[in-house]
């Protein structure tokens, strides 16, 4: 009984506490039907902490055609082991059908991701 509640008590923790400012864990990713961009990071890490701008920038950008999606994976593990991340900032590209397209490890330029964004949204 104890543990059942213990569980129920961090799935709705999980759901509604935020991972990073203006954003949250979003276990859904990549988002279907949609071009999505993952950055994996923590709100620690220095390179991470100056992507943060350049992704709140994009998210606005790209409202409706592309999804931007930020994972705190010191706070949300599982998501890193999920997807793989051995190094942070980690950037995965998923195509509308949800297919790794392309990965980036390490801080990624604002051009760099608009030209990859960019490209993906005009193919169909």
């Amino acid at each position: 009984m104890k543990t059942s509640i213990h569980v129920l008590l961090l799935f709705i923790a999980m759901t509604l506490l935020p991972v990073a400012e203006g954003r949250t864990a979003d276990t859904t990713a990549p988002v279907p039907g949609m071009v999505t961009m993952v950055d994996l990071g923590a709100k620690s890490c220095i390179p991470c902490k100056m992507m943060a701008p350049i992704l709140d920038e994009l998210e606005q950008q790209y409202k409706g055609k592309a999804a931007i999606i930020f994972i705190d994976v010191w706070q949300n593990e599982d998501e890193g082991k999920r997807f793989k991340v051995s190094m942070i900032p980690t950037q995965i590209f998923f195509d509308r059908s949800g297919k790794e397209v392309y990965r980036h490890s390490g801080f990624l330029e604002k051009q760099a991701i608009i030209d990859r964004l960019d490209t993906m949204l005009e193919m169909k």
